[in-house]
């Protein structure tokens, strides 16, 4: 595992803030990363927008056509990271699409990622079977790439988690369904199980981030951009101390 994710695992519960990059501009990106590490985040995932983001629900397909339409493209989000380097350590994944690092170049992408201090990441379309040839030059440069594990057999859950790097994402369709799937991850690797929750009522994500080692909250964050656009830094700076206080609880 990369050694700046190692340590956001070591404080608690983890807590990791979804924002997309470009939305409302990259120049408020910039400005929500510093925001919600100040609020207590311990990692951040940015989200390269894709034209046709077809994984998300529409609170963040919408997102990604805004933020192309401010003109962010993965050059523009790059210069945002170095410019976010200067300021800050916190540990950051790339979340995107196959299609936006193909187009890129994969061995372009992944380099420049390591170079400007990405710890990880993640393509929500690209299936276990087909991981092979972005993680082989992920972990050339030494990039962590996530594995996703949704409710499925066993035997699945077990080779999926042998080969697993940095953290597993689970994406439950229950409770229940993370605590099991946990378990079975847990017995073939000792690697931190992260769950994504896209609910603003903070009682569910502490719910969730008891069974977990860590929680992902994107479309609560998404929407505070939508509806307070250039406003939005101080309600989502809010949101995430309200999340890390909840799930330290």
């Amino acid at each position: 595992m990369n050694k700046k994710m190692m340590k956001a695992f070591t404080n608690g519960k983890t807590c990791i803030p979804f924002i997309t990059c470009g939305d409302p501009t990259l120049d408020m990106t910039e400005q929500l990363v510093y925001a919600m590490e100040e609020a207590g985040a311990d990692m951040i995932e940015l989200g390269i927008p894709f034209s046709d983001p077809t994984v998300e629900g529409s609170l963040i397909q919408e997102a990604n056509i805004r933020a192309l339409e401010n003109g962010a493209t993965t050059d523009k989000i790059f210069q945002m990271v170095k410019r976010i380097r200067e300021n800050s350590q916190i540990p950051m994944v790339f979340s995107t699409y196959a299609n936006v690092v193909f187009s890129y170049g994969v061995e372009r992408f992944v380099s420049k990622s390591a170079q400007m201090g990405i710890s990880a990441l993640l393509l929500t379309d690209v299936p276990f079977e087909e991981k092979e040839e972005f993680d082989s030059i992920c972990k050339k440069y030494g990039v962590d790439f996530i594995s996703l594990i949704s409710p499925a057999s066993s035997e699945r859950i077990a080779q999926i988690a042998q080969t697993a790097q940095g953290f597993v994402y689970c994406v439950p369709t229950a409770a229940a369904d993370l605590k099991e799937m946990e378990r079975l991850i847990k017995k073939e690797k000792q690697i931190p199980c992260v769950v994504g929750c896209d609910d603003f009522d903070m009682e569910q994500i502490r719910t969730m981030a008891a069974q977990a080692d860590g929680i992902i909250v994107q479309s609560a964050i998404v929407k505070l951009c939508q509806i307070y656009g250039k406003r939005c830094v101080d309600y989502v700076k809010t949101y995430v101390k309200q999340m890390k206080q909840e799930i330290s609880k």
